[in-house]
């Protein structure tokens, strides 16, 4: 029977097994759908679609610089137990080498990988070790100079916080000032420019709404936004923060002392914005016990 891409998508689909295990599977079997999936389940690979509708908020961020790009990766799991294991490590890491020729995520999930895609790698990871896995997010920057940086390194290169940052002039020491700046303030934008407008707008309101519950005239409220909006452009934009390392400066201000100027940066932080039921994954546990 001829194995057509139709049917090696539906058995896809089906099981949530690799593309090239799944056209192996119809092979052995004579394009048998039914017989295909036990093919797959004997083999250990038929579990991954099962695992798609858990969590996935733990993992690693692996950061890879080359030439004048970087790139940051998220690689998530269910638990921390497989952030730090080394063959999910292995993973992650080949991942990112990957990523520096991808131009974004999707590209990335279809680049090869020692002869499968990475979404298949991922895939296949899943049967393996046995927890839903996902490649959540990608980013990078390009300048002059990429410094890379990792807070509390789980492995080389990776952790629960990667920070890019990317230099026209200066050096990759006090870009190295900068990430770990970054790792620790985690600003919203670059710059004022770069700061989501509704964002901006949000806070303004807030900041006219207390104001006027103070009761002073349009005319002194107006005079106090000014202020407070400023102050807020200075916790919430990297070059307007106090630098961490000298607080006498904005991080503008030592960029300039360092003839440096910051043009970009990344922060990844490994289960960000992923709302997470605590009980999930252990209740799941308890209840395969009891079965």
């Amino acid at each position: 029977m001829a194995i057509t891409a139709a049917l090696v998508k539906q058995l896809r689909d089906t099981t949530g097994a690799g593309m090239m295990d799944a056209k192996k599977a119809l092979t052995e079997t004579d394009g048998d759908m039914e017989a295909a999936v036990d093919w797959l389940r004997t083999k250990g690979l038929a579990k991954a679609a099962k695992k798609s509708g858990r969590t996935a908020a733990e993992g690693l961020v692996a950061v890879n610089v080359e030439g004048g790009r970087g790139v940051a990766v998220e690689v998530n799991a269910e638990t921390d137990f497989v952030a730090k294991n080394a063959e999910f490590q292995a993973m992650v890491a080949s991942i990112a080498d990957a990523a520096v020729k991808a131009d974004d995520i999707e590209a990335l999930k279809a680049t090869d990988l020692g002869g499968k895609t990475v979404a298949d790698t991922i895939t296949d990871k899943i049967a393996t070790i046995g927890e839903n896995m996902s490649l959540r997010r990608m980013a990078s920057v390009s300048g002059d100079t990429v410094v890379s940086y990792i807070h509390n390194p789980a492995a080389d290169g990776m952790g629960k916080i990667g920070v890019l940052v990317a230099l026209k002039g200066g050096d990759e020491a006090f870009g190295k000032q900068v990430a770990m700046h970054i790792a620790a303030t985690n600003p919203a934008a670059l710059n004022e420019a770069e700061l989501d407008p509704a964002v901006v707008e949000k806070e303004k309101q807030v900041q006219i709404d207390i104001a006027r519950e103070s009761g002073k005239p349009d005319a002194v409220i107006e005079k106090m936004i000014v202020g407070r909006m400023k102050k807020f452009m200075s916790e919430v934009t990297l070059l307007g923060q106090s630098f961490v390392i000298n607080p006498d400066l904005t991080v503008e201000a030592a960029a300039k002392e360092a003839g440096a100027e910051i043009v970009g940066f990344v922060r990844l932080e490994v289960g960000e914005g992923i709302e997470v039921e605590k009980e999930e994954f252990a209740a799941e546990v308890a209840k395969a016990a009891q079965g």
